[in-house]
């Protein structure tokens, strides 16, 4: 029985994991990060790779070791409610609500405003161009993703290593002199850490890592551990080659600010690297390469939300249905602006990772605990009222009472820091661990 993928097709699924996972985040997120963290750009690197590429690789390799049929099957060992819940709601925000439309906006941003300006007019003008692309390729998505896959992809990371190497080689600053910003001064590792949310990676991996783990069965690995283990091996190259273009992007993040000034977002910090280096021609190539990398990205997320909508709600809508909805969703919401769209994003992102970083981690030790029940079930609603706590924190409008919520979170330990959920929801883990583990000899 065949247990290891060729050198050739590990090459081949990490080369489509990688696609899977880097969008528009993966690019404005790191060169902002670095602007901020300035000399503390390596710290700040530090957090951001375990949120923007372990926790992925984590999400990919627990589906894989639960054999999970998707992100429902896994979240319902919480309930079925609660998998119905997180299965649509996470969708709805690598989807419709925050994803899509930053994809939009991120292609404006970087490839727009720097040749005719910024205006709202242009980007309604540009979303519903953009939006109708989508529209139209939706319906043969399957055509243009592979069109994409063997051309777009390799033409966008060729242009992305020829600014990457230039602007490395010939840094506008050195980095080290350029100070941090407000909180990066002393919790640069904290903020990298949160920042890695913005990515929405490692909801991306729970969304799509089935995609991943039915590839390698499809090229001939059938057992559920060497199944396992080729999709780790996989992840571990595509994270690799993710966490060096990071680490490029931040370092050039930081050393751009006494250059251009401190920006408004990463696609602005982006375009304006492009134009330093490479002129006019350079803004150009690099509008062209990510608007259709934008393009993909939103056409692969359009198919993948409205064929699990119709796999939960087939009665509702056919998929068609649901594609023409989501796309109505997300060209509203991208008319927002990109700041405005990352400022929303962040409330639902703060919610959302304690409760996927909770149950990737009882995924991983599902074999510990013999896939129990309790463990699911009681470490994640003790996680719900602390990220919660989080995403009112986090909301862009503030209100009275919401001193008393910011108190108490902040009297929890690490609660300062956004992390008040990890103690409880740690304690609660090992403590129904052991529990099971009683159940399981009491059983005996």
């Amino acid at each position: 029985m065949k247990k290891w993928l060729s050198k050739k097709e590990i090459v081949f699924v990490t080369s489509m994991l990688f696609g899977l996972f880097f969008g528009a985040g993966n690019l404005i997120f790191p060169v902002y990060m670095g602007q901020l963290s300035g000399k503390n750009v390596f710290i700040a690197s530090l957090g951001f790779l375990i949120t923007g590429v372990s926790l992925p690789l984590f999400a990919v390799a627990a589906l894989g070791k639960t054999h999970s049929n998707g992100l429902y099957d896994l979240s319902s060992k919480v309930s079925k409610k609660y998998g119905l819940f997180f299965t649509c709601l996470l969708y709805l925000t690598i989807g419709p609500f925050f994803a899509i439309p930053r994809c939009a906006t991120v292609s404006f941003t970087v490839g727009v405003i720097p040749i005719i300006g910024d205006s709202k007019l242009y980007l309604l003008i540009y979303t519903v161009i953009f939006f109708l692309l989508v529209l139209f390729f939706s319906l043969k998505s399957n055509k243009i993703l592979l069109w994409v896959g063997k051309i777009l992809n390799p033409v966008f990371l060729l242009f992305l290593a020829v600014l990457i190497i230039k602007a490395l080689v010939n840094p506008m600053s050195d980095f080290s002199l350029n100070m941090p910003v407000d909180s990066y001064v002393y919790n640069a590792f904290i903020n990298g850490f949160l920042e890695g949310y913005n990515t929405m990676d490692a909801l991306a991996g729970l969304a799509f890592g089935i995609i991943v783990v039915g590839v390698i069965k499809d090229l001939g690995i059938k057992d559920d551990n060497d199944i396992s283990n080729n999709t780790i091996l996989s992840g571990l190259f595509s994270c690799l080659l993710m966490g060096i273009i990071y680490i490029s992007l931040s370092v050039i993040g930081a050393a751009s600010t006494s250059t251009i000034g401190l920006c408004n977002n990463g696609g602005e910090v982006l375009s304006k690297v492009a134009s330093y280096y490479f002129g006019d021609i350079g803004a150009f190539l690099l509008a062209v390469t990510v608007s259709l990398a934008c393009l993909k990205t939103a056409v692969g997320l359009i198919t993948s939300c409205s064929e699990t909508f119709y796999s939960l709600f087939p009665k509702v809508f056919t998929q068609r249905i649901w594609a023409i909805i989501f796309i109505v969703v997300s060209f509203l919401i991208a008319n927002l602006g990109l700041n405005q769209i990352i400022s929303i994003s962040v409330p639902v992102l703060s919610f959302l990772y304690p409760l996927s970083i909770v149950l990737i981690a009882a995924a991983l030790l599902d074999r510990v605990h013999k896939s129990s029940s309790m463990v699911y079930k009681w470490t994640t609603y003790i996680t719900v009222p602390f990220a919660f706590i989080e995403l009112i924190v986090a909301l862009p409008v503030q209100f009275k009472w919401m001193n008393f919520i910011l108190n108490t979170r902040n009297a929890l330990p690490l609660g300062t820091h956004g992390l008040g959920w990890l103690l409880p929801a740690f304690l609660c883990f090992v403590i129904t661990i052991i529990l099971s583990k009683k159940d399981t000899i009491t059983e005996k």
